[in-house]
């Protein structure tokens, strides 16, 4: 199994927003890559400012057990780190790391993601690559504001409005109603070619996960630019059916095998804050 079958797809997976929920079994996507138009099924492309509390607090911390297949092959975490200032704006930032493989092919790799607290446009996207045979830093800036986004070092491009990251996108995922029957059609992430985002919210589900037994929300991401949730691609979510919306459990149909994701635990992290 080379870098990219291990590594890449992992982080891939875990990271893009819509890590939003799954069934029982493995669905096909849908062939358009948008939300059916057939009459019975809302369609939602615009949402509102969120009217309550976020169901996340700075501090929480997500731990997942990896497997490709049925081994496991590594663990992830995903945290709500602290709040910062980034270019003097209040911005929450949020970790997400994953590590493991097995020999020679193992793998390290974080990504930081700074997002408004109230809008979760991102501001800032760092990732830090570290796999066999190849190792990278890459630093994304967002100013929403233009908008536009840049990778440093190449040439500042046109984004959309409140533009979102892998990351921040799965914060924002959290906090939407997802009731089964509902279409979600967003063009909110950072690179245009990637919109618009697509969560089909299936069906509520019962699942077993390491951390526990959960009642669950099942929803079908896709997005333009992934290959995991392209619209050839297969993939199923699971989040909890409560007020806290936390990522249960992943499985992905790849050709070369499946990624599994499973919360093995949830922990509350000491934080400090930093300015950027």
């Amino acid at each position: 199994m080379g870098r990219r079958n291990v590594g890449r797809p992992i982080v891939i997976a875990l990271l893009i927003a819509l890590l939003i929920a799954g069934t029982s079994h493995v669905a096909r996507a849908q062939d358009t890559g948008k939300c059916a138009t057939d009459g019975a099924t809302p369609i939602i492309r615009q949402t509102t400012p969120r009217d309550r509390p976020a169901p996340f607090a700075v501090g929480e911390q997500l731990r997942y057990d990896v497997s490709f297949g049925k081994v496991h092959v590594g663990t992830g975490r995903m945290f709500l780190a602290s709040r910062d200032t980034v270019r003097g704006r209040e911005a929450w930032r949020a970790v997400f790391m994953v590590s493991g493989g097995f020999w020679p092919f193992k793998v390290n790799d974080s990504t930081e993601s700074w997002f408004d607290p109230a809008t979760f446009a991102s501001y800032r996207f760092i990732q830090e690559l570290r796999e066999p045979r190849y190792k990278a830093s890459k630093y994304t800036d967002v100013y929403p504001e233009r908008p536009s986004f840049q990778i440093r070092g190449k040439q500042e491009l046109p984004s959309v409005a409140d533009p979102m990251d892998e990351i921040s996108f799965v914060y924002f995922a959290r906090t939407l109603p997802l009731e089964p029957g509902q279409c979600y059609e967003l063009t909110r992430y950072f690179r245009p070619e990637g919109n618009p985002v697509v969560l089909r919210v299936v069906k509520r589900d019962t699942i077993e996960v390491p951390a526990g037994r959960f009642p669950a929300i099942v929803v079908e991401p896709q997005i333009t630019t992934s290959a995991i949730f392209s619209k050839n691609g297969r993939a199923q979510v699971w989040l909890s059916d409560d007020s806290s919306r936390v990522l249960l459990q992943m499985k992905t149909a790849l050709t070369f095998g499946s990624i599994n994701l499973y919360l093995s635990g949830i922990d509350t992290l000491k934080t400090t804050g930093r300015k950027h």
